[in-house]
C-alpha cells in the first residue's frame, strides 16, 4: 500500500512526486510512454511560449541558451530533475483500470497491479486529437501530428487550424519547399500565437507565398485533394497531405470510468475542488491541463505546478488527522 499513485509522468506528474515525496508521502509515478512523453511528440524544431524559469519544477534552475527553450532542452531539463529526485517512475505502462474507494484504491496496469490510499491524474490531454469527423480522415496522409518539415518538401500540404501547431507546421513547410494551404475556420490567425511568429504568417499569407482560406473548412478529403467549403462557394485543390491541427481533447472516457464528472456543456470541466484539486471521487486528485476539460489553453506548466503542492498538503494533512 503507498500514499500516492500519479498516473502521469509529464512534468505536472514529476512534480506531484517531487512534493509528494517532500511531504513523506510514499509515491510511483506510472506513464503509459516515455518520460514527459508529450513533450517528446511536440515538433522536433519547436519553441516553448514560456520562458524557462517558468517551466521549472522542484526548485532546479532551468537554464537555456534561449530566449525561449527548445523541446530539446526542456526533455533534457526534465529527465534531469527525474534523475536529481530520483523519482519512482514506471514507464511504458499503460493504466487499465483503478477501482475501490479512497484508502485502498486498486490500480491495474498493463505490467502487475498496485494498491494506493490516493490517485493523481495528471494525465494531460495531447494522446487524443479533435476530430474532423469528415469523409477521408482516416487515409494514411492525414495527420493530427506534425513532426517534422523534411518528410513535405515538395509536396502539396494542407494546414487545418490557426493556432500555434497550425502556424508552425504551416511555416517551416513552407520553408523546406512545400506548397501550403491553410483552411482556417475563423476570420484571422489565432491572436494567442507566439507574438515573434505570428508577423511571419501575417506576412506570408498577405504576400501570397502561403494560401490561406479564411471562414473555410474542409468538407471531404481523397487520396489526391480535398474539398473546401468556403465563403465564395465550394473549392477542389490538389493535395498531397493533410496536417489537421485542430487541438487536443482530455480522455474523458477515461475520467468517466473512475468516476469523475465532468460538465455536460461544451467546456466538459472535470469536477474538482481548486483548493485541494480533489474530485468528486474522495481520495482521486487531478493535477495540470486535464482539470481545464475542453479549456485546453487554460492551464499551463506554469500556473499547474501549484497543484501538486496542494494535492500533497491535503493527502498529508489528512493522513495525520488519520
Amino acid at each position: 500500500m503507498i500514499d500516492v499513485l500519479i498516473i502521469g509522468a509529464g512534468p505536472i506528474g514529476l512534480t506531484c512526486g517531487i512534493e509528494a515525496a517532500k511531504a513523506g508521502l510514499s509515491y510511483v509515478i506510472i506513464d503509459k510512454g516515455c518520460l514527459v512523453n508529450s513533450l517528446y511528440n511536440y515538433p522536433a524544431n519547436m519553441t516553448f511560449f514560456s520562458t524557462s524559469d517558468k517551466l521549472e519544477i522542484g526548485g532546479i534552475p532551468f537554464v537555456s541558451v534561449n530566449v525561449k527553450p527548445t523541446r530539446a532542452e526542456a526533455l533534457e531539463y526534465y529527465r534531469r530533475a527525474a534523475l536529481h529526485y530520483r523519482l519512482n517512475i514506471k514507464l511504458f505502462e499503460p493504466v487499465i483500470q483503478v477501482a475501490g474507494s479512497h484508502g485502498n484504491f486498486t490500480v491495474i496496469t498493463g505490467k502487475t497491479e498496485y494498491r494506493a490510499s490516493n490517485v493523481i491524474v495528471a494525465t494531460g490531454f495531447y494522446d487524443i486529437p479533435v476530430k474532423l469527423n469528415i469523409p477521408g480522415e482516416d487515409l494514411t496522409k492525414v495527420s493530427h501530428y506534425y513532426k517534422d518539415p523534411h518528410y513535405y518538401a515538395m509536396q502539396k500540404v494542407a494546414v487545418i487550424g490557426a493556432g500555434n501547431s497550425a502556424v508552425d507546421a504551416a511555416l517551416e513547410t513552407y520553408r523546406k519547399s512545400a506548397e501550403v494551404t491553410m483552411i482556417i475556420k475563423g476570420s484571422e490567425i489565432d491572436p494567442r500565437v507566439k507574438y515573434w511568429v505570428r508577423p511571419d504568417i501575417v506576412n506570408r499569407i498577405k504576400e501570397g507565398s502561403i494560401k490561406a482560406y479564411f471562414n473555410s473548412s474542409v468538407t471531404d478529403i481523397r487520396e489526391n485533394e480535398i474539398d473546401i467549403e468556403s465563403p465564395d462557394g465550394n473549392i477542389t485543390i490538389v493535395n498531397d497531405f493533410v496536417l489537421a491541427m485542430t487541438g487536443y481533447r482530455p480522455n474523458f472516457s477515461f475520467l468517466k470510468e473512475i468516476g469523475i464528472n465532468c460538465s455536460v456543456d461544451d467546456r466538459k470541466l472535470p469536477s474538482h475542488d481548486p483548493l485541494t484539486m480533489e474530485t468528486n471521487v474522495r481520495g482521486i486528485y487531478m493535477a495540470g491541463v486535464v482539470c481545464g476539460g475542453m479549456d485546453t489553453h487554460t492551464y499551463f506548466i506554469e500556473n499547474s505546478r501549484e497543484h501538486a503542492l496542494r494535492i500533497a498538503r491535503h493527502i498529508a494533512d489528512h493522513s495525520i488527522k488519520q
